[in-house]
């Protein structure tokens, strides 16, 4: 079964695991933007950690979740922020002020909006969580 938004997929597989209570997530697809996109969330403690395992077939990831996701997404299209705009993202797609985190890819790579805002750097939202 191929998909067009491997991103997409990979996030509404780990938040329907979440929702059901399952303590781990195997992904089939694996790629770099997604391992760093875990990378963060793991670093910001939503989900436990995650392996990358090799097969004849390819890479999968097997996620260690522990619970702690609200919901999470990506965001379609992947609107160009400036520096000074996240305030109007953040209104848009987290519940509340100071909950939640967006993820940005600017020039200097893949970062959480906090971090853009304060190394003031525009880029593309890739996704949310909280």
């Amino acid at each position: 079964m191929t998909l067009n938004d491997p991103i997409a997929n990979a996030l509404s597989m780990i938040l329907n695991y979440e929702r059901i209570g399952k303590s781990e997530c195997y992904l089939r697809v694996s790629s770099n933007l997604l391992k760093e996109i875990l990378t963060l969330i793991n670093e910001k403690g939503y989900i436990g950690t995650f392996e990358v395992i090799k097969s004849t077939k390819g890479e999968s990831l097997k996620i260690n979740l522990i619970g702690k996701i609200n919901k999470c997404g990506v965001i379609k299209p992947r609107f160009s922020v400036k520096k000074d705009e996240y305030e109007k993202y953040e209104k848009r797609f987290l519940p509340s002020n100071n909950f939640g985190y967006l993820i940005v890819s600017t020039p200097k790579g893949l970062m959480l909006h906090e971090t853009a805002k304060e190394k003031k750097l525009g880029g593309r939202l890739i996704a949310y969580i909280y």
